[in-house]
């Protein structure tokens, strides 16, 4: 019975590790389909009542790039505030964050060139380990390994421009691989030219697919 146990519970790791692996490849078949290939306009799957060609946007048209910054080490009264302050290393695998490993005070803010980012906004790693991203939940702030992006309302859907992290990952690296030290500026990154949809409800129903997708890839991962 003890075998029979085991044996049931490997049978069943088993089928998660292989719905698992399967959906990551409808999310990477997806991903090449939904979105149009070089050189066309027009994605080969789409969802209905959207016909009209895709145009080229600049990423800094229809969001804002924001930097970050660090307080001073040497002030305890600039640390551990109620203000979400994030580094590189805490994007890991998570898509949506809502709360900072380190915190800074309102004084500790005001006294560093960090921005308050709203909740919806994506940030982007954009030094070594360029391209890491995650949706903020609430109003944070982050160091300056980010060149984050703050969608224009109306314009640009969170989930959209964070189901193209591929895109956005192999342009930072090729633009960034320039300099001494590898990093993308925010101005390189307002640079970007991405194929976007007329619509923005087009834009919302994608970010909403790949949204669901997600969740189903990381319930069978969990």
């Amino acid at each position: 019975v003890i075998g029979k146990y085991f044996s049931q519970l490997d049978d069943l790791i088993t089928l998660h590790q292989r719905k698992y692996n399967k959906l990551l490849n409808v999310k990477k078949s997806m991903l090449e389909k939904m979105f149009p290939k070089n050189g066309s306009n027009i994605p080969e799957i789409r969802f209905k009542g959207f016909t009209d060609p895709w145009e080229q946007r600049k990423l800094g048209d229809i969001a804002d790039i924001v930097g970050g910054g660090t307080p001073s080490t040497n002030n305890a009264d600039y640390w551990d505030g109620d203000i979400d302050w994030y580094a590189p290393a805490e994007i890991g695998d998570k898509i949506f964050v809502d709360s900072s490993e380190r915190k800074i005070t309102k004084e500790g803010f005001e006294n560093c060139s960090a921005k308050l980012l709203p909740a919806g906004s994506v940030l982007f790693t954009s030094r070594a380990g360029i391209g890491k991203m995650a949706i903020l939940r609430k109003e944070s702030c982050t160091n300056q390994g980010f060149q984050s992006i703050v969608p224009h309302e109306g314009e640009l859907d969170s989930y959209f421009i964070f189901s193209r992290s591929d895109e956005l990952k192999n342009y930072g690296e090729t633009v960034g691989a320039g300099s001494t030290f590898v990093e993308v500026s925010g101005k390189q990154m307002s640079n970007m030219n991405l194929m976007m949809p007329k619509s923005y409800s087009e834009q919302i129903v994608i970010g909403k697919y790949f949204s669901q997708l997600d969740d189903l890839i990381t319930l069978h991962q969990r």
